[in-house]
């Protein structure tokens, strides 16, 4: 576990790292883009070439754009087309919206932790938001939920690192997201000999994060329009 951030022959981390090189594909390439289609077959944001052209291909003045990040082509829909090109009528749902309308990506990588008590027996995991499918899984003696949920985003965020990849990873810790991007682990869990272990992945993973930059989407799963966020322990009552 020490050796989560660590050098790159540190042993578990990079034996994962080989593994999901070998997993048939599944970390998006860097150069990840999404599809804004104003006015196609079915308008809406897509994040594959593949599903954005099935909705323009022989279509009728077609209007669409690609763009680096969800919240940009999100922003881009709701604006409309530029006022050079006619406006569509109505916006039917994208095909990866939600009830309310808000688009998510199939193609991610979603962390959550759980914890009996808060302090108490802790465990977080990574899993692929398409399929369920665990990726990763850490547990520890004693820790706090917003610790587990930073360790997984971390977590998630060096192994796409290594992979050079840009997939985008939802949590749903509004909390664990700001610590993230201040790099750091604003926990008031004491430091003991309970605790040592983990504090010193913290450490490691603090020192990541001021030592390495990202270009992820670390994104707010939304459990009121989604459900359960795919990498939930099922915990609650």
């Amino acid at each position: 576990m020490e050796t989560l951030f660590g050098r790159l022959n540190g042993g578990y981390f990079w034996r994962m790292i080989l593994h999901w090189q070998q997993a048939n594909g599944r970390i998006m390439a860097k150069s990840k883009k999404f599809y804004t289609v104003w006015r196609g077959r079915q308008p809406g944001v897509y994040d594959t070439w593949e599903a954005c052209q099935a909705q323009i291909k022989d279509f009728p003045g077609a209007k669409y754009k690609s763009f680096p990040s969800l919240e940009d082509a999100q922003q881009a829909f709701e604006q409309g087309p530029s006022p050079s090109a006619p406006r569509p009528v109505a916006k039917p749902k994208s095909r990866l919206a939600s009830a309310a309308g808000v688009a998510f990506i199939r193609q991610s990588i979603s962390v959550d932790a759980a914890c009996s008590g808060n302090p108490g027996e802790m465990e977080y995991q990574g899993v692929y938001t398409d399929t369920g499918e665990q990726i990763f899984h850490q547990k520890f003696p004693l820790g706090t939920n917003n610790i587990g949920e930073f360790l997984a985003i971390v977590h998630a965020l060096a192994l796409c690192h290594r992979q050079q990849s840009n997939t985008p990873i939802y949590t749903d810790s509004q909390t664990a997201i700001g610590w993230v991007r201040r790099k750091h682990c604003k926990t008031q869990l004491p430091r003991n000999t309970k605790t040592e272990r983990l504090y010193e992945l913290i450490d490691r993973a603090e020192t990541w994060l001021k030592t390495h930059t990202w270009s992820n989407p670390l994104l707010k799963w939304d459990t009121e329009n989604w459900g359960e966020i795919p990498a939930d322990f099922g915990r609650k009552k």
